[in-house]
């Protein structure tokens, strides 16, 4: 590991200019690439004091041997000179989308004498015109497939248009009508490039023309009572019609543009692209990255555009880039996308509208692609096996935590405390073991308390079941007398063998202060902090730091993140109820049906309140017993708060439309 300060250059080395830096290791291997407004600042950054960096950066920084910097003219030089070297060089410590799967594309080959349209996947070729991409390659052809009847270009590959040639036949599509044969000549080059062209605009979303251009070519023949040739030509309209059907319409016509969205943790995102060409998606696609460095959402949307547009030009970038936040340098980026093009490009965070709708939707689908990511990650056998035993490694376990049980204390300003309990069982959860507390020992705030309560509740229950059970036997078996009804032991009565607590230092000392009490030795304990994903034991005063890429890092995550969606929603509930409760709650036997007739009858709480037993006697169902201890349980009831209107802050009377 190299000290950063024997590598700083020195003081008035750096110019304060635009330009690009690289850092390279002990073997001269470039592992990271930046770019920077000012050269002298930026990297000033990097050589503070390594406790006040992120931890990525720091590892980076002591990871390289040497730093190096170009000088450019302008800040869209640096950010094109930045994307190449990416590309060159493949820095293990910048950030590098990933296609999570190869994308078809529909491709027209207008390089060639007589285009092709077909199928394509891999790097793109100068002088094709590119549509897509693509979810399915069937979806491709069945477009095509409509799209021949109006446009019928050549869709054979070069060894068979030679063959047809020599033979002087065209292929099967030739006598159908769906190419029309330039290989026997039956148009010339130039009528058969103009097919071609007018392939490429329908497909470019410039679709009325040809719709418009058809029917009234149908009206005309109708009209001279040439009906075969009306008829052929409504059924070509119907034809476009159905290749139209295909692509939703979702913003007005004749738009072009890119929406890109993004779904992120501690450690990966997730980004998706809907291409929306003359009002249509006319593809998508997604791809996920490591967070292998320090970087914000503003900078994963300029590595997206990176990406995406780093070797397109023309057409292919669209006049209107949607985003969900601003790059840091979002007029160099703008720049540099308008030049790419060859015209202006408007880059963007839509704010209202259709446009607006439609990248909740992309976002949607990218948090989608990394929820799907997780799983098929968490899924693999060998991969949660290799995720426990790193575990064990990290925290020197004496065997892989086959049973792990996080612990998470959730409330609002210290109102509803609540707590949850989550199960993973050889690296999967385990639903039937969840379990939600209540904080009971104290009110308010204090999280640490809390975790210890918890702890010390959920052993003591432990050791009770253990205690009423008996000792386990040397299997770790329990006969069906010691079980519940169903065979297997209650709720408390499995030990984990790893506590994970959603926190740091602090959480992890009262958990660990809490199976000291009890005498309980054989439990190992962590925490793992959020936000900088460290995990922390009992005692120590610095963390564990799992590599980035660690699979127990990923599974100690998962575990905490479970626990923590486990107790916000048991605490919303919670709350929930609370706000809805009734002094009707406190009378047994008054279920739902009955409270509600009492409302309907009286109109609200307060008329009920004001009734008296005869009158309460009047409303169906309810006799001189059930309507005095209606009248007991509201005359003994403090009285509630006044109801506010959360989105207006308007007090709300209690004669309104109060329910029980």
């Amino acid at each position: 590991m190299a000290d950063p300060s024997s590598y700083r250059p020195k003081p008035g080395q750096i110019p304060d200019s635009p330009g690009v830096y690289k850092f390279r290791d002990e073997h001269r291997r470039v592992i990271y690439v930046g770019k920077a407004k000012s050269l002298k600042q930026r990297l000033a950054n990097y050589f503070q004091p390594l406790v006040s960096l992120h931890p990525r950066t720091a590892t980076m920084v002591t990871t390289a041997a040497s730093v190096e910097w170009t000088v450019v003219s302008t800040e869209v030089e640096a950010l094109q000179l930045e994307y190449t070297w990416i590309k060159e060089y493949d820095p293990r410590f910048n950030v590098k989308y990933r296609d999570d799967k190869s994308y078809p594309y529909l491709a027209v080959t207008l390089n060639e004498e007589f285009p092709r349209v077909q199928v394509m996947r891999g790097h793109k070729k100068k002088g094709v015109r590119y549509f897509g991409p693509y979810a399915h390659a069937w979806a491709i052809r069945e477009t095509v497939d409509l799209m021949l009847r109006v446009f019928p270009v050549r869709t054979c590959s070069a060894g068979v248009f030679r063959n047809a040639a020599s033979a002087g036949r065209p292929c099967l599509l030739g006598y159908i009508g769906k190419c029309s044969a330039p290989c026997v000549g039956r148009v010339t080059p130039e009528e058969h490039r103009e097919l071609a062209d007018e392939f490429c605009d329908f497909m470019a979303g410039r679709t009325g023309t040809y719709i418009r251009r058809l029917e009234k070519g149908m009206t005309a023949a109708a009209e001279d009572m040439e009906y075969e040739k009306a008829a052929r030509l409504r059924d070509d309209i119907g034809a476009l019609r159905r290749a139209m059907e295909k692509s939703a319409v979702v913003l007005a016509d004749a738009t072009d543009a890119d929406l890109i969205a993004l779904a992120e943790d501690e450690l990966e995102a997730a980004v998706q692209i809907f291409h929306v060409r003359g009002g249509r998606v006319r593809g998508q696609r997604g791809w996920v990255t490591d967070k292998v460095e320090a970087v914000s959402t503003a900078g994963l949307v300029e590595h997206a555009l990176q990406q995406l547009y780093g070797e397109e030009s023309g057409d292919t970038v669209p006049k209107e880039v949607l985003v969900p936040a601003l790059p840091e340098d979002a007029e160099a980026v703008t720049l540099w996308l308008s030049g790419r093009r060859g015209s202006q490009v408007s880059l963007r965070v839509p704010q209202r509208g259709d446009k607006k709708d439609l990248m909740t939707t992309v976002a949607r689908n990218a948090q989608q692609a990394l929820v799907l990511h997780k799983t098929k990650r968490a899924s693999d056998l060998t991969t949660r096996s290799r995720a426990l035993e790193e575990i064990a490694e990290a925290l020197d376990l004496e065997s892989a935590p086959l049973r792990i049980e996080c612990f998470d204390i959730s409330h609002l300003q210290g109102e509803d405390v609540v707590a949850s309990m989550v199960v993973f069982e050889d690296g999967l959860p385990r639903k039937s073991e969840y379990r939600r507390f209540q904080i009971k020992g104290f009110e308010g705030q204090d999280d640490v308390r809390s975790m210890h309560e918890v702890i010390g509740r959920r052993f003591r229950r432990y050791l009770a079941e253990k205690e009423r059970t008996g000792e386990w036997g040397e299997e770790g078996e329990v006969t069906v007398d010691e079980a519940g009804d169903d065979g297997r032991p209650k709720r408390f009565a499995y030990p984990p063998q790893l506590v994970v607590v959603d926190g740091g230092q602090p959480q992890v000392a009262a958990a660990r202060r809490a199976l000291d009490e009890l005498g309980i030795d054989d439990v190992a304990v962590c925490g793992l902090a959020k936000r900088l994903e460290e995990v922390w034991l009992p005692g120590e005063d610095d963390p564990v730091v799992l590599p980035r890429s660690s699979e127990g890092l990923y599974l100690l995550q998962r575990v905490r993140d479970t626990a923590h969606d486990f107790a916000i929603r048991y605490q919303r509930s919670k709350r929930t109820k609370r706000l809805r409760s009734s002094p009707l709650d406190a009378v047994p036997g008054l279920g739902d049906t009955r409270k509600q007739a009492l409302i309907k009858h009286f109109g609200s709480v307060k008329r009920l309140k004001q009734a008296t037993i005869e009158q309460i006697c009047e409303v169906p169902g309810f006799g001189r017993k059930t309507a005095e201890a209606v009248a007991v349980a509201l005359a003994q009831a403090a009285p509630a708060a006044p109801a506010v209107n959360t989105a207006t802050g308007e007090i709300m009377e209690d004669d309104g439309g109060t329910t029980a």
